[in-house]
């Protein structure tokens, strides 16, 4: 696979552990891990979560991330906020990824800029989780800076739930912007999705269960 495919690491601490003080550190602990191994994107993406709750975790994985880029200028990983532009603006977070029927992108950068802070000065770097070619078409339109497309194979809150397929996916990567793929990836079927016209991949389970530098060496 080319070294160009974007990685988009999406978190769920709900899988490390009975407690929360034990799922905090793990999840940080692998977005630390993510960073390291040259995964381009991370979203914290835990919704259940209070917002004071939410910021405390988004502030240490910004904080890590900030150091890590202290001591490696090459480090190229930007951390986005799952929906809570609120929280992005307050931690400093690289930017926001929305859901598909969260507001849009044109009114996010408007908030960015009317809200932002020293913290977070340049404009925010926006996702947005699509489910049609007509929603990737819109996102572009509206400002996006990439898309998510799921689910490809499955989606694993709702596994009786048809997949888009790769034609849907190869129909949705006919824009400008980049088009992740995200729904049941795996090392084996990633080809097929960047052969789709897919920029790279999204994913929570093949990054969370394994060791992400093995993952992103066999990608890259």
């Amino acid at each position: 696979m080319a070294d160009g495919c974007l990685l988009y690491y999406i978190t769920d601490r709900a899988t490390f552990g009975p407690d929360e003080p034990t799922r905090f550190r793990s999840v940080i602990e692998k977005i630390a891990e993510a960073a390291r191994a040259g995964v381009d994107y991370i979203q914290l993406r835990e919704r259940d979560l209070t917002t004071r709750e939410l910021e405390s975790l988004a502030g240490e994985a910004t904080r890590v991330l900030n150091e890590l880029r202290s001591k490696n200028r090459e480090l190229r990983t930007k951390l986005l906020i799952n929906s809570r532009t609120d929280v992005a603006l307050a931690v400093g977070a690289d930017g926001v990824h929305l859901r598909a029927n969260d507001i849009s992108p044109l009114d996010l950068k408007c908030i960015w800029e009317k809200c932002g802070t020293r913290a977070s000065p340049g404009p925010p770097l926006i996702g947005v989780s699509c489910h049609s070619p007509e929603e990737v078409r819109k996102a572009e339109i509206d400002g996006a800076f990439f898309a998510v497309f799921a689910p490809v194979f499955e989606k694993k809150d709702a596994p009786n739930s048809p997949p888009a397929g790769l034609t849907r996916l190869r129909e949705a990567c006919k824009v400008k912007m980049p088009v992740l793929a995200l729904g049941g990836i795996t090392l084996e079927n990633a080809k097929q999705c960047l052969d789709a016209g897919a920029a790279g991949i999204a994913a929570i389970r093949l990054f969370q269960e394994n060791d992400i530098g093995e993952i992103v060496r066999a990608l890259r």
